[in-house]
């Protein structure tokens, strides 16, 4: 084993980031040879003065670049030269939003290279993948997503399942088909911004409704259907962005009794459906022939793979709706479902749907204990939490003062529809952050939140 250390890291960037990048360093440079034996994680902290996640991440990311190999029971070895693959572009590793809601990154090597071996399958397959393809997905991806939803507990219904470039395109593109300019949508008086942006583009009217801890009032949607004819309501109704609550089974049987009434159709936002596997049934599937249904996967595999499975109320509305999706999008990426295929079929996707339900739960219970003092609203499932600033904080100071800072945290107007917004403001707890620099983000949160003699 050799008794290599890596320089000092400035923490200029994510330090995993950074120990990944000394270790290719070293390597170019001849410090490391092929066939080195690396320290162990916890050496390498310890002389570093790290969080051990942090070694391990930087670890996974060196793997995935090529640098190392890492082997169960042995240890892990600088990979010899001819083996190196071609590294990526470090750059890349820095082409992130912190504002938005991510799920923890995967970071133990065994996973990763489950991940990579994916591309295996897509590099076999690479000619046929960059045809031109059927706008709703390939019946071979059909038939892999309708099991997929099967098996997580999801009813589908194969002949009404379309395949989408994501969440957000589905919902482009469903509005487009229910609605007109000038229509109404009724929705959450707190909700998903990509709604209020489409919205606009659209010309669509968004009216939100009255709601307690169980979600939207049954009374408040009768009320705004009669005066208002609307076009369709939309819900986020398992840990909703950006309160993470869940609306229970029996309220949404009373909403969808009132839909029902109305004939109104339903479009439900599932964003969570392959992480939450314990929530109660999906709301559309309570009203056959009306609801519209969105199982989002960017929160289970990240935003990048944009891809989302979406079933129509009833195969009269394919044909409008693919139509939409057509004339926006051409098609959704072979390459991407060649991937997510593979990864269903071999078992990895379990493997990661497993990983982000530990790893959100991990970083909700460091934020509960960090917060103790604050009034949250979270979920162990849920990526983020929602933060109800105390009298005399504005949401305008703390975020100012947590500019610059890793984790992303966005202020209650962007989630409004109506009305003033509240003191309040979501914190996201995924994304590439390590639970070091996470304590340390919410350790600086909590001070921003509560102390009154902060100077900045």
């Amino acid at each position: 084993m050799t008794h290599w250390t890596p320089a000092r890291l400035d923490g200029a960037r994510p330090r995993y980031i950074e120990l990944a990048e000394a270790i290719g360093a070293d390597i170019d440079a001849g410090v490391l040879a092929p066939g080195d034996r690396l320290p162990p994680q916890r050496r390498v902290a310890q002389e570093l003065g790290v969080d051990f996640s942090t070694v391990s991440r930087g670890y996974a990311e060196a793997v995935r670049r090529g640098y190392i190999k890492s082997f169960v029971g042995r240890g892990t070895f600088v990979r010899s030269r001819e083996a190196l693959p071609e590294r990526p572009d470090p750059r890349r590793a820095l082409e992130e939003d912190p504002m938005m809601n991510m799920p923890p990154e995967p970071d133990d090597p065994a996973l990763l290279a489950r991940m990579q071996k994916g591309l295996e399958h897509v590099a076999a397959n690479m000619v046929p993948l960059l045809r031109y393809q059927s706008v709703t997905g390939s019946p071979q991806d059909r038939a892999i997503a309708a099991e997929w939803m099967q098996a997580n507990g999801l009813g589908c219904a194969p002949d009404r399942l379309v395949i989408t470039p994501g969440a957000h395109a589905s919902l482009y593109a469903i509005l487009t088909v229910l609605c007109e300019p000038g229509s109404a949508v009724l929705c959450e008086e707190v909700t998903y911004p990509g709604l209020r942006s489409i919205a606009a583009r659209l010309g669509v009217r968004l009216i939100g409704l009255a709601g307690d801890k169980d979600g939207i009032l049954p009374e408040a949607l009768e009320a705004a259907i009669t005066g208002d004819w609307p076009a369709a309501l939309y819900l986020n109704p398992t840990l909703q962005n950006p309160t993470t609550r869940t609306i229970p089974a029996k309220r949404r049987q009373e909403i969808t009794a009132v839909l029902q009434k109305h004939e109104l159709p339903l479009i439900e936002d599932d964003a969570y459906c392959f992480v939450d596997n314990g929530a109660p049934p999906a709301v559309s599937s309570l009203i056959p022939g009306l609801g519209w249904h969105i199982a989002g996967l960017s929160k289970c595999f990240g935003a990048g793979l944009r891809l989302a499975y979406t079933t129509v109320p009833k195969r009269a509305l394919l044909g409008q709706f693919s139509q939409a999706l057509r004339s926006m999008h051409v098609m959704v990426s072979p390459l991407n479902l060649a991937l997510l295929g593979r990864w269903i079929e071999d078992g990895t996707a379990a493997e990661i749907q497993r990983f982000i339900r530990k790893a959100a739960a991990q970083r909700q219970a460091l934020a509960a204990e960090v917060l103790q003092g604050c009034f949250i609203e979270s979920d162990p499932l849920a990526f983020n939490l929602w933060l109800t600033l105390p009298r005399g904080t504005s949401r305008a100071e703390v975020m100012g003062r947590m500019a610059g800072r890793q984790i992303g945290i966005m202020p209650s107007d962007a989630f409004t529809v109506s009305g003033l917004p509240a003191e309040a403001v979501r914190v996201c707890l995924g994304g590439p952050v390590t639970l070091e620099d996470l304590r340390e983000d919410l350790l600086a949160l909590n001070d921003a939140v509560t102390r009154k003699d902060w100077l900045g």
